[in-house]
């Protein structure tokens, strides 16, 4: 019983992730020393065995404000009081609240005792994400007004800081996430690393490691924490990590190549498919200059070569191209049908530069009858359907291998991909055997997709609606011979007033260069 002559003392005590044994000793001391603790219970759960005869308060979930003025008031009653948060008590927690509220000169002591954040226990999880300049950032906008939160993420994004994503998404707030990852697109690779962590060191923990582009179709809730990484964050196995010294910051050997200068009054092309490239060729055959914009080595390899075509293999991101678009004659928007992100943002830095712009959608090539095909509009619906047949040959390339897995793990899958280094490794890291893996250039004649198929036994095959030009007719033809079914992944909405032949986009672009003169 406490004496009435007692003074106060308040502990604002963290209490870590959720495992005993990472909770600090200062703060075991200041919880058994206790008369009274004041939490909402789940901080509780996992240092029940520090609890003996302690008076319990346990004002419930969003309570916050009552909880910091009841042990505000306990403790002025002359009783030592903990009050209890997990992680951090002062990183998105309870010690702003109870310093709000305190006196200047409070009759009792305060202390805070530190202890492990959300953003550090991920992080440890993850390996070693947060090595240099980081930031965190809470997505729940009941305290904080969204529109700063996009701004504070934008800026991010910007900055290419490291960061740790708090309250990700829950039931009434599922939109919030997406559109901080697509500000985050905007500045920062597609393939940038990040980890996602639910229940960081508690009962049902799940961590792993992804891409940026990859997060925009996956699910969260408010126990998942998301860390995204720099440019030069690294995966390693099942690890990620950034480097201390950012390379000695040459960008050249973090993986970023540097832009040659461009002609001025070009017609920038953005390509990524043998269709695209044969575009630009036609457009540089005619006279007219053209900058090829490539997103990889193996791109600037398979390039067409012309006097009046410049390659392009700059930073990506949104102020990159913006910068380098400033002094384009138009913008010929020749991406794959489901690179979304990157023709959304071309549309939308045309539309703020004034630049033309002009977009080129090779045909479907789906037919009119589709017996033996499956279609779905979802790569998590591809792997759904998928698992009934057994093994599955995955002929949609790598960029959606992971989210394919992570709808069917443990499903025996079998991949042909280009023969990029860091793709092959990122196959191999997400756990595909190399006896899997065919490395080659496509597109694939149906001869040797029946011989690949019918040698590896497989059961069925997942593809996109890629057009002809895209090897989807050799597919459909070899899956039928062999009596495979064809799961098929619908294409996007084609974008408005989108050109289906090179025929078509010369003409327009001929009559916006005599418009333009």
């Amino acid at each position: 019983m406490t004496s009435p002559h007692r003074t106060g003392h308040l502990s604002l005590v963290s209490v870590g992730p959720g495992d005993l044994s990472l909770v600090p000793e200062r703060a075991r001391q200041a919880l058994t020393q206790a008369d009274v603790i004041v939490a909402y219970d789940l901080y509780l759960t996992w240092v029940r065995p520090l609890l003996t005869t302690q008076e319990l308060l346990t004002p419930p979930l969003t309570q916050e404000k009552y909880r910091a003025e009841l042990a505000i008031q306990k403790a002025a009653e002359g009783k030592r009081v903990a009050l209890v948060s997990s992680g951090d008590i002062g990183v998105y927690a309870m010690a702003g609240l109870v310093f709000e509220d305190l006196p200047e000169d409070p009759p009792f002591g305060v202390e805070v005792i530190p202890g492990i954040t959300s953003a550090t226990a991920c992080a440890s999880l993850l390996g070693s994400p947060l090595t240099h300049d980081f930031a965190t950032l809470s997505l729940s906008d009941l305290l904080c007004p969204w529109e700063w939160i996009e701004q504070r993420a934008s800026h991010i994004a910007q900055a290419d800081l490291a960061a740790v994503l708090y309250n990700v998404q829950s039931k009434s707030r599922r939109e919030g996430v997406y559109r901080v990852l697509r500000l985050m697109l905007e500045h920062k690779r597609p393939d940038t690393v990040c980890g996602v962590v639910r229940n960081a060191y508690r009962e049902g923990q799940e961590v792993r490691v992804t891409t940026l582009e990859a997060l925009l179709g996956d699910e969260f809730d408010m126990l998942t924490t998301i860390v995204i990484g720099n440019r030069f964050t690294t995966r390693k196995g099942r690890w990620m990590y950034t480097p201390r010294g950012y390379n000695d910051w040459q960008p050249e050997r973090a993986g970023e190549s540097v832009a040659a200068p461009q002609p001025e009054g070009t017609v920038w092309v953005y390509s990524g498919t043998r269709d695209g490239n044969a575009l630009a060729l036609r457009l540089a055959e005619t006279g007219q200059p053209v900058t090829l914009s490539v997103a990889s080595d193996l791109g600037a390899q398979v390039a067409p070569t012309h006097p009046n075509l410049h390659l392009y293999s700059g930073q990506p991101g949104v102020e990159a191209r913006r910068r380098a678009l400033r002094s384009a004659r138009a913008v010929v928007d020749a991406t794959h049908p489901y690179a979304q992100a990157i023709t959304a943002q071309l549309r939308e830095l045309t539309g703020e530069l004034g630049v033309p712009y002009l977009r080129y959608e090779r045909p479907s090539g789906l037919p009119e009858d589709t017996s033996g095909l499956i279609l779905v509009d979802s790569f998590e619906e591809a792997a759904r359907a998928a698992l009934a047949y057994g093994r599955v040959f995955l002929a949609t390339g790598s960029k959606d291998l992971e989210a394919f897995l992570h709808a069917a793990p443990g499903a025996e899958v079998f991949v042909r991909l280009t023969p990029q280094p860091d793709v092959l490794r990122r196959a191999g890291e997400l756990g595909i055997p190399a006896a899997r893996i065919c490395a080659m250039i496509g597109p694939f004649s149906r001869e040797f997709n029946a011989a690949q198929w019918r040698a590896w036994n497989i059961g069925a095959v997942v593809t996109k609606e890629s057009g002809d030009a895209g090897g989807f007719g050799a597919k459909r033809e070899a899956a039928r011979e062999l009596g495979l079914p064809l799961i098929v992944v619908r294409r996007p909405p084609p974008v408005p007033g989108a050109f289906a032949t090179a025929g078509a986009l010369l003409d327009a672009l001929n009559t916006l260069s005599k418009e333009l003169a």
